[in-house]
């Protein structure tokens, strides 16, 4: 195990080792190393030099594949503070929660999103100072609205620049980013995350993929999906480059990595389905990728091989891995000649774990099964994260130690097996009423929540469908009859929830089928939704 360090030291080592190479690449425009550490620097000083007592804690990032995002990132961890991605595309009412559960004060911006900022900080009552690099005077958004006056805009003609900053005297003990994930409640439950959680995760897949700066890796995921957290500090890690395709481009993946000269491609395996769906594809496709890697959501067989055809010179990993245990903390390199023998229901195994992560599969009581047994997956070691930001009960019911155990284990929530001894983890689904939709993950419970105060409705039922073993392409809710309409049901759910959130289909149930302990059949419920033609 690697000696704990800050996070943002490898960017900083890459920055002076090779200052002229590309750090970051959004369309035709590229960023240097120095320009991308130049930048975050001047967010840096500013944030510090106008900060009331020391740099903040925690710093929001509301951006969407810009240069302003990625420099806010950087900013926060040159402080020695911690990011806190936050969505432009996410409903006010979400990214309010985010930033009122936070306590945020300050908060990095794109110009583009500014507008839609201001919207949510007129609920704010504290003071929130807003760094936007990209504020030119001339921009009609350089002074605050109604409503917003208690806050602060700094704009580009504001930013200080005195020199680029080196590494920050912190303890690597102190968070990298805090994420805030689906919660059961409806409300968002922050997980905070560690530098070292990173660090450890981090150079493990250096070395595993020999990054260097020749390379240049996607960045299909938004911020607020952890697993950008790998596209951005493993390439940064060693000089390479993130290439962030625009909305347009992520709906043309097959077209990015060409243009791009893409070598490393990292993605959710729902984009690889929809490839294989337009013919993308085509064996001899991508000779420019070494690695092509998937996670979020169960990795179909077919679709690996079909991957594998057309970048036959790469190598396909599927990586698994919650939030709570820092972006991936199992592998599995697809082999031509061993894996269709190793898989189950048509699935790629999930793997190993990472060095110096342990496994454990256990019953409903948290004791260990028997080698073959399914069981619930649970993990420790350096990536496991410190638990959900201010809430002990949620902490307390998912980092636990097991009987006859001293280390805390963080409980996935998710069934797998080990087939025999020696052979890789089984991905079997979910022990809960949490799914993957879109590659995101998803508690119905919060869904649920959120309709049954919106319908102010006694009883309200999410759903994935059509499901798969890969996870659900959408919702579908069943609510209890109520005052409300359902297009104003609709429209308020929206306001609420992210799009892969919002049910597809609602449908009204007088009566519930109840089983037999009493509670809402939801098979029942699904099989006669099927039955009447949905």
């Amino acid at each position: 195990m690697s000696e704990p360090r800050p996070l943002i030291s490898g960017f900083l080592a890459s920055a002076k080792q090779f200052p002229d190479r590309p750090a970051l690449s959004i369309q035709n425009d590229q960023w240097t190393y120095a320009d991308l550490h130049q930048r975050a620097s001047d967010l840096t000083h500013t944030i510090s030099a106008h900060a009331e007592a020391q740099f903040p804690d925690l710093v929001g990032v509301f951006g969407h594949r810009s240069v302003a995002a990625f420099s806010g990132v950087v900013a926060a961890l040159l402080g020695g503070g911690a990011y806190v991605p936050l969505n432009p595309t996410f409903p006010a009412e979400r990214t309010l929660q985010m930033v009122e559960r936070a306590a945020l004060t300050w908060i990095v911006a794109e110009r583009e999103a500014l507008a839609d900022l201001l919207k949510i900080l007129q609920s704010v009552g504290r003071r929130v100072s807003i760094v936007v690099p990209d504020l030119l005077p001339g921009d009609d958004l350089t002074s605050l609205p109604e409503g917003c006056s208690q806050h602060r805009l700094i704009g580009a003609g504001d930013l200080l620049s005195q020199g680029a900053l080196g590494l920050p005297d912190i303890d690597s003990e102190q968070l990298a980013y805090l994420l805030f994930t689906s919660g059961s409640t409806g409300i968002p439950k922050g997980v905070k995350v560690k530098q070292t959680n990173v660090t450890a995760f981090v150079d493990v897949m250096v070395e595993r993929y020999g990054i260097n700066e020749q390379d240049r890796l996607s960045q299909t995921f938004d911020l607020t999906f952890d697993l950008s957290a790998f596209d951005m500090f493993v390439a940064w890690e060693r000089g390479a480059c993130v290439c962030c395709p625009t909305q347009g481009e992520k709906m043309l993946p097959a077209k990015y990595v060409k243009s791009q000269s893409l070598t490393i491609w990292f993605s959710v395996p729902s984009t690889a389905i929809m490839m294989k769906r337009l013919r993308m594809l085509k064996p001899d496709s991508y000779p420019t990728l070494r690695y092509s890697l998937f996670c979020g959501e169960a990795l179909p067989l077919d679709v690996t091989e079909a991957f594998q055809q057309s970048a036959p010179a790469s190598i396909v990993e599927n990586l698994y891995g919650p939030t709570e245990l820092t972006i991936a903390c199992t592998l599995y390199r697809y082999n031509q000649e061993t894996t269709a023998d190793e898989a189950e229901l048509g699935v790629v195994p999930i793997g190993y774990p990472y060095p110096n992560m342990t496994v454990l599969i256990v019953d409903e009581s948290l004791h260990e099964v028997a080698v073959g047994e399914a069981g619930e997956l649970l993990m420790t070691g350096p990536q496991l994260s410190a638990g959900y930001w201010q809430d002990e009960e949620k902490t307390a019911a998912a980092f636990v130690v097991p009987p006859g155990r001293s280390e805390v284990f963080y409980r996935t929530g998710d069934r797998v097996k080990q087939a025999s001894e020696g052979s890789p983890l089984l991905y079997l689904g979910r022990v809960d009423n949490q799914i993957k939709v879109q590659g995101y993950r998803v508690e119905l419970g919060e869904i649920e929540a959120v309709l049954r105060d919106v319908a102010q409705a006694d009883v309200a039922i999410a759903m994935g469908y059509p499901e798969g073993i890969e996870g659900a392409e959408g919702i579908i809710a069943f609510v209890s009859p109520s005052v409300v309409a359902d297009k104003a049901v609709s429209a308020a759910a929206a306001a609420h929830l992210p799009g892969y959130m919002q049910p597809k289909d609602l449908i009204r149930i007088e009566d519930f089928p109840l089983n037999a302990n009493g509670k809402v059949d939801r098979k029942a419920l699904l099989e006669s939704y099927i039955k009447q033609g949905a």
